[in-house]
């Protein structure tokens, strides 16, 4: 279920499905690199303003699924106007800031973005741009990134599925918003 904070900023309302801490597994396999499973933990919060702030870190998994050693973290901020485009800037401990644009689809919690802009450290590797599609499906947010450097065309290299991580807080905070329920909690559901 999507919920939509009182706080949240009126534009922020079509990204309100991002909102949440989340956790789950991908693979990811691009030329040059080992072909692996990962582990991810992404949060999306806001403060008011026109932006959710985003932060993603993952690490490599092995075959049991336990943390092997970083892969990669990023963090940034997203915006959407009134048209439903969508607007991000991020910045990746490899030395790579980028601004991508994309949009909302039409009545279903997607976003399509493609880089706009790419700057690179000296020290980070080769990197020219990339696409991401973003979705709620199912309750989960599931993603698949494309990424081209000057020797390799734009191509999928990482794709995920996550599921939304709920604090014992969190927990507390649902029980006391339940509705009175009958006796039985049978009646509840005729």
């Amino acid at each position: 279920m999507i919920q939509i904070p009182s706080d949240l900023h009126p534009d922020l309302v079509p990204l309100a499905f991002l909102l949440g801490n989340w956790a789950g597994a991908g693979v990811t396999d691009f030329p040059g690199a080992e072909k692996a499973n990962f582990g991810q933990e992404v949060s999306f919060t806001h403060d008011g303003r026109d932006f959710l702030e985003y932060h993603s870190h993952t690490w490599i998994l092995d075959g049991e699924g336990n943390k092997v050693k970083p892969l990669e973290s990023e963090s940034g901020f997203w915006r959407v106007g009134k048209d439903r485009k969508v607007e991000v800037v991020m910045v990746r401990d490899d030395g790579v800031v980028e601004v991508w644009y994309g949009e909302l689809a039409d009545k279903k919690p997607q976003i399509d973005l493609a880089t706009d802009a790419v700057a690179r450290t000296a020290a980070s590797g080769p990197y020219s741009g990339g696409k991401r599609l973003y979705g709620y499906v199912k309750s989960d947010l599931m993603w698949v990134g494309e990424k081209q450097t000057p020797e390799v065309p734009l191509r999928p290299y990482m794709s995920a599925q996550l599921k939304k991580v709920v604090s014992p807080e969190e927990v507390a905070e649902m029980a006391r918003n339940l509705p009175d329920m009958p006796d039985d909690g049978i009646a509840f559901f005729k």
